[in-house]
């Protein structure tokens, strides 16, 4: 039985706020710093990139395990513990279908040629006399498209590095405004992981936040251009582009037409109508699967396995775009990768590490460690611009300590996600923030997964290109410079009874 006499439940909006009055600061925090070891010793010298084909997930359970002993040492029952993990993973299952379906609509948007139509077309503004500030829309462009700064870098990125080399710009100049542009895309592409992610640890919406993120990264990615215009303005910059090789491979591979902008056109319509988010992303699944019958035959026959298109075989192509890995092979080996989805299949990684996240934040909270370490930050930080602060801090940090950055936003989303309630902020300034500071900053750091992949693909030094990823480390002191001047912070809305 729980000691009732040392735990009180405190309603916050729909979230019950647990406090245990026995549990300390130096208890709250054992299981913190205990995941970070833990993690950084999984990432750093043992799994690498790989850690998060699930050694990371079981670390969080790790965790988990580690809360629950400390919360039997204060009186927390078994029972306490797995009602409130019950209660976590319920508040995502949203979050959870809504990635589902970006995974399916990411495969038919594939299958039908709209993505390859958008990487199509931002190639074709290239041009050495806005080289840099052509690189940083280009990969815009395709990371917004794909939802993925890695793809974009491994692909796209590569061939604009080998042209700026061939024009005699700094490699580093060039990898900065790749890496710029690409995640740009990876912040504000509804098909990005990390973007689901985020308004999943803060108890946000998804499009609500992608709409929020924009008061802070459209200024930064506008100044950001600006910086790589004067930069290429100082530059003499001789020879020519060339993409005509990717652009015939492209338009060998898919039927490439204007006209499949209007799945995307009607997607942003009923966003911006504000109609609900699993409704929007189903009607993008279907009209991708059917223009993918109209307009790419050939790849639904390929994709099916079949020689003869019927409604069978037609069927059987767009819902294996849905459901499972597709890949379209082109002539160039560079765009292969790009051309590739692996439909509500590849969303469950991200959704194994919610699940777990879940576990590890339901059990923190059963025994009062969240509202205890919250309340600890508001003794420490205890105006508005100081929690910001923290969670950038927290953000950055774990990037560096943990390497890696869907461990950067899942902590600090759980830890902080009270301490905003406290202070009546709605979710939407903890999921910007933590993108803002989170997702961006983590190829900053030489050690941390993105980082060192994007070295390795990209192959130029972290410090070298670090200096010229103004996106990156704009980011945060944007976020920043707005809760500072109070700018579109969005309250809790109180529900009159």
């Amino acid at each position: 039985m729980d000691n009732q006499n040392n735990l009180t439940e405190l309603e916050a909006g729909d979230q019950k706020i647990i406090e245990n009055k026995e549990l300390s600061i130096w208890e709250a925090l054992i299981p913190v710093v205990a995941l970070v070891i833990m993690l950084l010793f999984n990432v750093k010298f043992v799994f690498g990139d790989a850690a998060l084909d699930g050694s990371n997930q079981f670390i969080l359970l790790l965790g988990a395990a580690i809360a629950a002993i400390v919360g039997f040492f204060n009186k927390v029952s078994y029972e306490r513990m797995l009602e409130e993990v019950s209660e976590n993973i319920r508040s995502t299952s949203g979050a959870i279908l809504i990635l589902l379906f970006v995974g399916s609509l990411a495969g038919t948007w594939l299958l039908s040629g709209i993505i390859p139509s958008m990487i199509y077309y931002g190639l074709q503004i290239l041009n050495p006399s806005i080289f840099l500030p052509a690189c940083v829309i280009i990969c815009a462009i395709i990371s917004v498209a794909t939802g993925s700064s890695w793809t974009t870098s491994a692909t796209v990125g590569i061939a604009l590095v080998g042209i700026g080399n061939a024009l005699g710009i700094n490699p580093g100049m060039t990898a900065g405004a790749v890496i710029s542009g690409a995640y740009f895309g990876d912040k504000m592409s509804p098909l990005s992981d990390t973007t689901n992610l985020a308004p999943a640890m803060a108890g946000g919406e998804l499009f609500s936040h992608i709409k929020y993120m924009t008061y802070t990264t459209v200024p930064t990615i506008i100044i950001t251009l600006v910086i790589f215009v004067i930069i290429s303005l100082s530059l003499d910059v001789s020879g020519k582009t060339d993409t005509s090789v990717m652009l015939a491979s492209i338009k060998e591979s898919f039927n490439i037409s204007p006209v499949l902008f209007i799945v995307p056109i009607i997607v942003i319509f009923m966003i911006v109508k504000k109609a609900p988010p699993l409704v929007a992303l189903m009607v993008g699944t279907l009209l991708g699967g059917i223009f993918a019958v109209i307009f790419q035959p050939d790849l639904v026959k390929q994709v099916a396995g079949t020689e003869d298109l019927s409604f069978i075989s037609a069927y059987k192509g767009v819902m294996n775009a849905m459901t499972v890995d597709t890949s379209i092979t082109t002539s160039s080996a560079a765009l292969n990768d790009l051309f590739s989805s692996g439909g509500m299949k590849g969303m469950l990684g991200t959704i194994w590490l919610i699940i777990c996240a879940m576990v590890f934040g339901g059990v923190m909270d059963a025994i009062g460690a969240l509202a205890r370490i919250s309340r600890a930050v508001l003794n420490l930080f205890d105006s508005i611009f100081g929690l910001f602060v923290s969670t950038v801090i927290s953000c950055v940090g774990l990037n560096a300590l943990a390497s890696d950055q869907y461990l950067a936003i899942v902590i600090p989303g759980r830890m902080y996600k009270k301490a905003f309630e406290d202070k009546g902020l709605a979710p939407e300034n903890l999921s910007r923030t933590l993108e803002d500071s989170g997702t961006v900053t983590s190829v900053l750091v030489p050690w941390n997964t993105c980082g060192a992949y994007q070295s390795g693909v990209l192959g130029v030094d972290t410090m070298s290109y670090a200096g010229y990823a103004f996106f990156n480390y704009l980011s945060p002191i944007m976020t920043l410079t707005f809760a500072a001047f109070k700018i579109k912070i969005k309250q809790l809305v109180k529900e009159v009874v």
